[in-house]
């Protein structure tokens, strides 16, 4: 099992889960982040942490699409360890559905760099 950030981060992009995790296994694209699942230890602790309810255990179901999600652009993107502002629009993002078709960008983001 690891965890992986799911459609309800896009556009919202909270980094609260990246200060408390302890393997540092998070990766910032433009306008989310992803959790790389071969580097997640599984303690969960990011979960919680998310105001978007994005985080997931990769044994729900139907989050396939979303474990290929972050496998590939886990090794893309630069890694994040340090928490940063939100978006100035993210909470007018939060509980919006189907985010991912207009709204995904598969261009990295500046990480902690």
């Amino acid at each position: 099992m690891t965890y992986i950030v799911t459609e309800d981060c896009i556009k919202c992009k909270y980094t609260d889960c990246v200060e408390v995790c302890p393997v540092d296994c998070f990766y910032e694209g433009e306008n989310m982040l992803v959790i790389h699942p071969d580097e997640c230890i599984d303690c969960g602790v990011c979960e919680p942490e998310c105001p978007a309810d994005a985080i997931k255990a990769d044994t729900e179901d139907g989050l396939e699409k979303w474990l290929e999600i972050n496998t590939k652009f886990a090794d893309i993107w630069p890694n994040i360890t340090m928490r940063k502002d939100a978006p100035a629009d993210a909470d007018d993002w939060l509980q919006k559905a189907d985010k991912f078709a207009e709204h995904f960008s598969e261009s990295p983001g500046t990480g902690d760099g």
